[in-house]
C-alpha cells in the first residue's frame, strides 16, 4: 500500500483543517496537524497570490461534498452501513454515528498505527460502540484478517453498504487504483445496495497554478501525487470496467471532483 509515512502528514493536516473549521472534535485535532498547517501556510499564501488554489478550501469542499452524498444515500438510498477506508483523523464517523445512532453501522479503517490512534481518540470521546468501530486495514489486500473483504463479512448483505475513500487515490499508482476499485466493487456487489464515494483528481483541471500546487503537495507528503485520468468520461469508463454498473464524476467546488459509483 502507499507508504504510511507519505499519507500520515496529510492525515494530521486534514484533521486540523476539519477541526479549525468546526467540523471535528478537539480530540481528533493533533499537535502534528497544527504544526504542519503553519508550516504550509506561506506556500498557500503564495499560491493564492498567483491565483492558485487553497489546500484548505479544497479539503473542505471535497469533505462536505462526500458528506452530502453519504447523507442522501442513507436518507434515500437504503444505506445503513458504511466502511471508510484510510479514515485517518476524519470526523465523519463520529459525526454520522452521533447523528444516526443505531440506524447506522459505521466502520472506520486504516493502517494499524493510525487505526490505533483513532481508536484511542474515539474511546476518549465516547463514540465507539457496536455501531461505530475502528479496524486495521490494508486496502490493497485481497483477503485475510486486515482486508476489506474481512471487514465487510461482518455486515448485513440484506442492507445497503457505502464504501468511502477520501484523500487516498492520489497517493496510489494507476494499477493499484484499478485493483482497489475492483476490490470495492466485488465487496459491494452482494449487498442490497452498494455505493462508492471518493474524491478524484483529473488531468483536465490542471492549469499552471494547479500544477505548481501539486508540486508543493508532493513535497509536503514526501511522495508523488498521481493523476490517473484526463477527464470524467475516462474515469467513469474505468469504474464501469472495474465492475460498477453506474458511475459519475462531478465538480464539488474549485478543484474538487467527487466520484459516485453504484453496483445496483
Amino acid at each position: 500500500m502507499a507508504s504510511s509515512a507519505a499519507i500520515s502528514p496529510t492525515a494530521h493536516y486534514t484533521g486540523h483543517v476539519w477541526a479549525r473549521n468546526g467540523l471535528s472534535h478537539p480530540l481528533l485535532d493533533t499537535r502534528e496537524g497544527r504544526v504542519l498547517f503553519e508550516a504550509l501556510r506561506p506556500a498557500m499564501r503564495a499560491s493564492a497570490l498567483l491565483g492558485g488554489p487553497s489546500l484548505e478550501a479544497y479539503l473542505l469542499a471535497r469533505h462536505e461534498a462526500i458528506d452530502e452524498r453519504l447523507e442522501h444515500a442513507i436518507d434515500h438510498g437504503g444505506v445503513t452501513q458504511v466502511v471508510e477506508i484510510a479514515a485517518g483523523l476524519s470526523p465523519r464517523g463520529w459525526r454520522f454515528a452521533s447523528r444516526y445512532g443505531e440506524r447506522l453501522t459505521y466502520m472506520e479503517a486504516d493502517l494499524p498505527a493510525m487505526a490505533a490512534r483513532k481508536r484511542r481518540a474515539l474511546e476518549r470521546i465516547g463514540s465507539l460502540s457496536e455501531h461505530h468501530r475502528v479496524y486495521d486495514l490494508d486496502a490493497l489486500r485481497d483477503r485475510g484478517p486486515a482486508s476489506l473483504r474481512a471487514i465487510a463479512s461482518e455486515l448485513d448483505p440484506s442492507a445497503g453498504l457505502a464504501v468511502i475513500t477520501e484523500g487516498l487515490l492520489g497517493y496510489l499508482p494507476g494499477d493499484e487504483v484499478q485493483a482497489l476499485w475492483r476490490r470495492i466493487a466485488r465487496t459491494l456487489e452482494p449487498f442490497a445496495g452498494g455505493v462508492y464515494l471518493s474524491d478524484l483528481h483529473l488531468g483536465s483541471a490542471q492549469g499552471i497554478a494547479v500544477r505548481g500546487f501539486r508540486i508543493v503537495l508532493s513535497a509536503f507528503v514526501r511522495g508523488r501525487v498521481y493523476l490517473h485520468f484526463h477527464d470524467a468520461a475516462e474515469a467513469q469508463a474505468a469504474l464501469l470496467e472495474a465492475g460498477f454498473v453506474h458511475a459519475a464524476v462531478t465538480p464539488a467546488g474549485g478543484l474538487a471532483r467527487i466520484l459516485e459509483a453504484t453496483t445496483s
